[in-house]
């Protein structure tokens, strides 16, 4: 058969798969509908089967295009489609029609070589437009042929840039592949340079564990971690794409909710808030909130005054203390010591002379009294705030670093004091959940917001039994000429009954919401940045251990992050982590790479750059201005690739109009890139010459470079223009 023909033939087999996954969408759908319209079940069960249905919507929607991208035949003379999702015969739900690329029987198609072929005979790459074949290229093994995926790859590499990191099912390489279905319970580090495409790997990754693992990742979900919310959008599309949606998207700065930090501390401060010293700190702040009175706090029961003294708060500060439970939880010991002491020392007194302590009944009973009249008592509420007051985490910090003496009695280094105590910054975050547990549950304002909410529940159900009241009314008195369907009366009894106690609402809005949700897999993307203090956090978020780890050591900018993996991971998951390294670089050509590897040379001696797999024969170029030229010279830049098709970006030093920091940029991809005043960059230490690393490769076909100063030695090499 010639090529025209097998074409022909392979389109008709993809638009049969079309027409199945077509088939089953409609099946799908009309099974939701149900769902949302069924009677006689529980609200509870109704609203899984809604939920199930709409999953199994979403995971056909994601392959309207792209839905097959290659076949496999083996030497045995079967032949298999390998495509974004699996699909099955509509006669035998057996037959599969189509592979997951995640499935075993896949592999093959990532992972063959002409050396080991696994069995297989051909390999077949399609290109695809929309629903269409448009041509397809076939590697046959045992032969002369292409190396694997490099057609399909370097089309897909060569592509203008979209507004988001796009899903790399259809190209995933041996090296990456064998990352992605790695059998690891623990912790995997995957640590690439620039381009080497360890973010989306590790995507992938948990797309593939959310398919061998469904029901286990279904119930908690996944936790991605990035550097920014520009890098989050930017990766956001991945997973839906690939059919997962149980993620929730944060930065380390959005991992309280309710509070979103993005400014960051002088790095300094940064330094000193990301180390486990700080645990210590801030034990000792809660601790000097357990104060004792420094004179006798007299208390009247029954006309009689007794005194809550240092001995007695000491005893009751010990007991406390000693029964482990955290600041807010460990009041109750504290008030039930010292409640203990004053109606003992009370009741003595008012029954002395005609009450012993051999009368159990009569002493409990006045005792029972007297712990009543304290209850309400406004001095003795007053002095138990004093002495063990309930604490919230952002009013204890925000008051910590407004106070130098308070800074000094915990123990906290005196630069952490700034004016305005509650101006949260992104190493605040980790230091404020710290705090949560220290200080653990305020009951009483847990008491009180659920009452308030079992009384808005409450109004809600009188409202929808009045509903259907009205409408049951309404039937006995209507007219002939009336009409009153039946689906009213159900939605009056469907709207009463979702008053039940049970939460509709999806995992991943539960789990935004709820600071102690624990997840079953982590990722963390540009993890060098991370501090002891960050990690703390997360290893709370997932008591199984169960990470992906995603960074480059040699990019590292934050004072506070990672100078080896060991030194943050063991703490937690000793011998129970297992590193991965990239070493070949799909984003940036060999000619822009050339560059930034004399700027690693420059501060990472001993780190080598990765190996890119193609050049574009774009040389980057240097061009010299004075200040009063950079403006235009900026717009020029911005004018001309508005002009192009793909993204493009301006990456600068801060305070240069026009220009965003490259720290901003991490983890992001763009056609074109101009950098301004890298010698101000690199002015900024080992920092600034990891910031400078960081812009250089953010291009996937030109790059270039803006200057006053003379360049950098390490930039020399450039096309002067």
């Amino acid at each position: 058969m010639g090529y025209e023909e097998e074409l022909q033939s392979e389109r008709e087999y993809v638009a049969g798969l079309y027409a199945r996954l077509d088939s089953e969408r409609a099946r799908v759908k009309a099974a939701y509908q149900a769902a949302l319209g069924g009677t006689g079940e529980t609200v509870m069960e109704r609203d899984n089967e809604v939920r199930a249905r709409h999953r199994e919507m979403k995971r056909l929607n994601v392959a309207d295009y792209g839905l097959c991208f290659g076949r496999l035949d083996s030497v045995d003379g079967v032949t298999s489609y390998i495509g974004r999702i699996g699909l099955f015969d509509e006669e035998n739900e057996f037959e599969p029609v189509l592979l997951d690329w995640r499935a075993p029987a896949a592999r093959p198609f990532y992972t063959a070589t002409g050396a080991q072929p696994e069995g297989m005979s051909r390999r077949r790459q399609f290109h695809t437009r929309r629903r269409a074949i448009v041509d397809f290229t076939d590697e046959v093994f045992g032969k002369l042929g292409e190396e694997h995926g490099d057609a399909a790859l370097l089309a897909a590499l060569n592509a203008p840039r979209g507004e988001g990191m796009r899903d790399i099912v259809a190209t995933i390489q041996a090296e990456q592949d064998a990352i992605i279905r790695l059998d690891h319970p623990g912790v995997v580090v995957i640590e690439g340079g620039p381009g080497t495409g360890k973010t989306v790997v590790a995507l992938h990754r948990v797309a593939y564990l959310m398919y061998t693992q469904r029901e286990r990742m279904e119930r908690h979900g996944v936790l991605v971690v990035g550097p920014n919310p520009a890098f989050l959008n930017h990766i956001g599309r991945v997973l839906p794409s690939l059919g997962e949606s149980d993620v929730v998207f944060t930065t380390t700065g959005g991992l309280l909710p309710g509070l979103s930090a993005t400014a960051e501390d002088a790095p300094d401060v940064a330094r000193l808030k990301g180390s486990l010293k700080m645990v210590e700190v801030l034990k000792s702040a809660v601790a000097d909130r357990q104060r004792l009175p420094s004179s006798p706090i007299p208390i009247t029961m029954k006309d009689v005054v007794v005194e809550i003294t240092a001995d007695v708060a000491e005893w009751a500060r010990q007991e406390a203390r000693d029964s482990g439970l955290p600041h807010n939880e460990a009041r109750k010991v504290f008030v039930e010591i010292v409640t203990y002491v004053l109606t003992e020392r009370a009741i003595g007194r008012i029954g002395k002379g005609w009450l012993s302590r051999s009368d159990r009944e009569s002493w409990e009973d006045m005792r029972s009294g007297l712990i009543k009249d304290l209850a309400d008592d406004e001095a003795f509420t007053l002095a138990l705030d004093e002495l063990w007051p309930v604490l919230t985490p952002e009013w204890l910090l925000g008051s910590l670093y407004s106070s130098p003496e308070r800074l000094a009695a915990a123990g906290g280094d005196p630069s952490l004091h700034r004016a305005d105590g509650e101006a949260w910054t992104v190493s605040d975050v980790p230091l404020l959940d710290e705090l949560h547990e220290l200080l653990g549950r305020d009951k009483r304002a847990e008491e009180a917001a659920a009452k308030a909410e079992a009384e808005a529940r409450r109004a809600e159900a009188r409202y929808a039994s009045e509903v259907l009241d009205s409408l049951v009314s309404r039937q006995d008195h209507m007219d002939d000429e009336d009409h009153l369907f039946a689906t009213d009366l159900l939605f009056a009894e469907d709207l009463a009954e979702r008053f039940e106690e049970y939460d509709t609402r999806s995992l991943v809005e539960r789990a935004s919401a709820d600071r102690g949700w624990t997840y079953r897999h982590v990722v963390v993307d540009e993890a060098q940045e991370l501090s002891e203090m960050d990690w703390r956090v997360l290893m709370r978020r997932c008591p199984g251990r169960s990470f992906t780890v995603v960074g480059d050591l040699a990019q590292r900018r934050s004072p506070a992050g990672a100078s080896s993996w060991g030194e943050m991971l063991d703490p937690y998951v000793p011998g129970r982590w297992e590193y991965r390294s990239l070493t070949v670089n799909y984003r940036t050509p060999a000619e822009i790479m050339a560059v930034a590897a004399q700027v690693l040379a420059e501060f990472a001696p001993d780190v080598r750059a990765p190996e890119s797999v193609r050049a574009n024969g774009v040389q980057p170029w240097a061009r010299q201005l004075s200040p009063e030229e950079l403006p235009a010279a900026i717009e020029e830049f911005v004018l001309a690739e508005a002009e192009e098709e793909g993204t493009s970006v301006v990456i600068g030093p801060p305070g240069v109009p026009g220009t965003v920091p490259a720290s901003e940029t991490k983890g992001l991809e763009y056609d074109s890139v101009l950098v301004v005043a890298p010698e101000r960059i690199l002015a900024d230490g080992p920092r600034g010459a990891a910031e400078l690393y960081v812009a250089l490769t953010r291009a996937t076909q030109r790059l270039g470079v803006l200057h006053h100063e003379p360049l950098p030695d390490a930039l020399t090499g450039l096309k002067k223009v």
